[in-house]
């Protein structure tokens, strides 16, 4: 039977949902946790080395056991099976999704098209590792036979987040001797002070581009040569020793100036933003070396056999899914805002960003009809306690309902003084304030003034999620990133989404394509676009004219 022959707004769970949803919205977390002192134990979760404290969600166990049944009646376990099995789940591009095999031990097998791609894996991550040690150790050089200080990684989007996030969530574990830049933006001035303080004697770069044709990717990269080749006397064969390229295209690696031997492959079923793991990584195996890299990798493999192996109601990434599109669907809660009290997890949230609304932001289901709900929250946040002194006051006291996800760590990779416990010591409070929050008669009773009353009550009544560990260790970043993975997963087998394609990146891409000769033209150009874009491109004609 097809668990999607029924609409979703049709299945059982989804109506019986519908109905407590509407019983449930007068229901305040101050009484949950009232009514049922074992609440804060029960309603908690725990695989590959996270904890998940969900108790302060504004759910029971009826509630949750509904949505399980919804991850039942929407076929999400045929889903797992599916993408585990090498099946091509990516519809719209008729691609198998299998990120999941870039973590997967040695003695694995993952299957795509009649053939296990674990070995060939292993092979670029053996071919990683050589390379990376090589650099950390001073074993390759650059044209003037002076050891690598310097490496800058060029790319965009998963090319790009994923690496600058891992290499500032590790670089308590990374090489200081190496200076690590990352370059995304087509805007120039990205690689300007990316590159004005550094030795191209010196400087390494990763270009990382699948087809080595992404536009912003290879502007960059020419700019960069250019730059390598002014300061080294415009030897060419000095591209081969300063640049290495993560691609396919070697036809096209190797007309940039690349060595091909210096070129690590990855496949068409893995994703840009899943891809971080893959040698788009390379850049953060030559920060952290090539053991803690694979310390991560394993802790993205032990949360991928978590959400394989793990009944739905101990599940961490299918209950944070199904928690999403609770407040999505039932309580018309449009943003999620992710708050890792970690400052090296500052990137954390920009990272999320890609992941979730490339993945979720889509408005037909699977074979092309519209949607009739809502899919795709915004995901936004910043590291704490900084997020404290500016956007909490719309969490606490504003009129929209954002349910948060908190991120710890009992444990500091650097201890010093009090900083950590007051630093937990906020975690924990913020949590409590948001669900518990403070009434009129509360507020009342510390003499405030009857006119500032109203201003100082809280709500409460507001979700949150904790997400605690040990330390930020490299298998810790692994699991926390799988968590989040499989989290969208889930959502899109709920909402019956392709959350593995982005079309919606495309078409501004194309257009801006035609707009760049219209504005480098030496003669007017004919423009076809609409009155305003058309009126703009002759703007900018104008005042450059004017020059």
């Amino acid at each position: 039977m097809n668990p999607n022959a029924t609409p979703l707004t049709g299945r059982p769970a989804w109506k019986a949902l519908e109905a407590h949803a509407h019983a449930m919205r007068d229901v305040h977390l101050r009484q949950l946790f009232e009514g049922d002192p074992g609440r804060g134990v029960r309603l908690t979760a725990e695989g590959a080395g996270l904890f998940l404290d969900y108790s302060k969600n504004r759910v029971t166990d009826e509630t949750m056991g509904m949505l399980v049944r919804l991850a039942g009646e929407s076929g999400l376990p045929a889903r797992i099976e599916g993408m585990f099995r090498g099946d091509r789940i990516n519809v719209t591009e008729d691609r198998a999704v299998l990120h999941v095999a870039l973590r997967a031990p040695r003695h694995a097998s993952f299957v795509v098209d009649g053939k296990n791609v674990v070995p060939a894996v292993h092979a670029v991550l053996d071919k990683m590792a050589d390379f990376a040690t090589r650099v950390r150790s001073g074993g390759w050089t650059g044209h003037t036979g002076r050891p690598i200080r310097n490496v800058v990684n060029i790319g965009i989007g998963g090319s790009d987040l994923g690496p600058v996030m891992a290499y500032e969530a590790l670089r308590h574990y990374s090489d200081r001797a190496l200076t690590f830049r990352f370059v995304s933006n087509v805007d120039g001035i990205d690689l300007f002070e990316a590159t004005r303080d550094l030795d191209p004697a010196e400087t390494l770069f990763i270009v990382s581009s699948k087809t080595f044709t992404t536009l912003e990717t290879m502007t960059n990269a020419h700019s960069a040569r250019d730059w390598l080749l002014g300061g080294l006397g415009g030897d060419a064969r000095a591209v081969a020793k300063h640049f290495v390229a993560v691609s396919t295209n070697a036809e096209r690696v190797a007309a940039f100036g690349i060595d091909t031997a210096n070129m690590f492959g990855f496949w068409d079923w893995v994703g840009g933003r899943y891809s971080m793991d893959s040698a788009i990584g390379l850049s953060t195996m030559i920060a952290v070396g090539p053991d803690h890299f694979r310390a991560m990798l394993g802790g993205f493999h032990e949360m991928d056999e978590h959400f394989r192996t793990t009944p739905f109601d101990r599940n961490l990434p299918v209950l944070m899914g199904l928690l999403t599109v609770w407040y999505a669907n039932f309580f018309g809660a449009q943003a999620v805002a992710v708050l890792p009290y970690e400052n090296y997890l500052k990137r954390f949230p920009a990272y999320l960003q890609q992941l979730t609304m490339e993945s979720t932001g889509k408005r037909v289901t699977r074979d092309g009809t519209p949607v009739t709900y809502d899919t795709g929250p915004i995901y936004w946040g910043e590291p704490g306690t900084n997020g404290q002194h500016s956007f909490y006051q719309l969490i606490h006291q504003g009129t929209r309902l954002i349910p948060c996800d908190f991120i710890a760590f009992a444990r500091a990779l650097t201890p010093l003084g009090r900083h950590h416990d007051i630093l937990l010591a906020n975690v924990f409070a913020q949590a409590e304030a948001l669900a518990v929050g403070k009434t009129a008669a509360e507020v009342e009773a510390e003499g405030t003034a009857p006119a500032l009353v109203p201003h100082r009550v809280f709500e409460g009544n507001r979700p949150s999620n904790t997400i605690l560990a040990d330390r930020l260790t490299p298998a810790a970043l692994g699991a926390l990133v799988a968590l989040y993975e499989h989290s969208v997963f889930t959502q899109g087998a709920i909402w019956n989404i392709n959350p593995f394609d982005q079309w919606g990146v495309e078409l501004g891409k194309a257009l801006a394509q035609a707009i760049v000769p219209e504005l480098e033209s030496q003669a007017e150009p004919a423009l076809a676009h609409d009155s305003s874009t058309n009126a703009l491109i002759r703007r900018v004609r104008g005042m450059r004219s004017r020059l």
